[in-house]
């Protein structure tokens, strides 16, 4: 498989649903929210956006199941050698509130390996790319995570749960060891844009737990192309499906060492 080329067409499609979330962003008002469950937002935006990702991927790659953010039903991940992870409206809550902070994130998994990922963050028209052993780019350009060797020179981001608190209380311990330790921490409201904005060294580190897989799966492979390193708050592999993350360039490892402190 020509994954350049289909990484390419991927970025074209982001692009044009993106056209379409930027004009919603304009009309959409709160009296349009729905509720999935307690904190969790849903719009007709989310689900039109991912109908349409989903009926132009099909066209591309047509033999690829699909594992989605608003699909009542996704396929089994071992029906299919290719699956397309999709994010439609990553950031939903900032795009609800009007805030310009929100991406789409569009992944391909070849069995348990990811080998595509595009993040498309629509306000800012950037648009972040790679396909496995091909690199990381963003609009054309070659990316790379930030070169800071140490903790102590380190701007992170991070995000916080809206269900499942019973951690709340270690993952605050967390933070405030990271507020001590670093330059500061930043929380965008999208866990695809602080993924890829660690690809292109605007943060050195990024950290969550409570995630899902269309939440990290592109972001994950952008840092991997660009020179970071991926993992659980463990340092296990298992990231996409793991439902927590650190992602880094070098100072991967003394992130994880802060968070192991008080993760268990």
């Amino acid at each position: 498989m020509d994954l350049e080329s289909l990484c390419q067409a991927v970025v074209q499609i982001s692009k044009e649903v993106g056209v379409f979330l930027r004009k919603e962003a304009q009309i959409f008002d709160l009296s349009q929210i729905e509720y999935k469950g307690m904190n969790d937002l849903v719009s007709y935006v989310d689900r039109e956006a991912e109908n349409k990702l989903v009926r132009r991927l099909r066209e591309i790659l047509p033999e690829a199941a699909f594992y989605t953010e608003e699909a009542e039903e996704n396929q089994s991940l071992t029906a299919q050698p290719y699956h397309w992870i999709i994010d439609p409206l990553d950031g939903t809550t900032n795009f609800m509130h009007n805030l310009p902070i929100f991406a789409i994130s569009i992944g391909l998994m070849h069995g348990q390996e990811m080998v595509l990922g595009v993040v498309y963050e629509v306000n800012r028209e950037e648009c972040f790319y790679a396909w496995k052993e091909g690199g990381a780019y963003c609009n054309g350009r070659t990316i790379r995570v930030s070169p800071v060797a140490d903790l102590s020179d380190s701007l992170l981001a991070t995000g916080f749960p809206y269900r499942d608190f019973d951690q709340v209380p270690a993952y605050l311990e967390i933070i405030k060891a990271f507020m001590q330790q670093t330059h500061g921490l930043r929380r965008m409201g999208s866990a695809a844009v602080d993924l890829a904005y660690v690809a292109m060294g605007r943060f050195q580190g990024f950290f969550e737990y409570n995630l899902n897989a269309w939440d990290v799966a592109a972001g994950a492979l952008i840092i991997q192309e660009a020179g970071g390193f991926v993992s659980t708050f463990k340092g296990k592999n298992d990231f996409v499906f793991g439902r927590e993350i650190v992602a880094a360039g070098p100072i991967h490892a003394q992130m994880l060492q802060l968070i192991q402190r008080y993760w268990h």
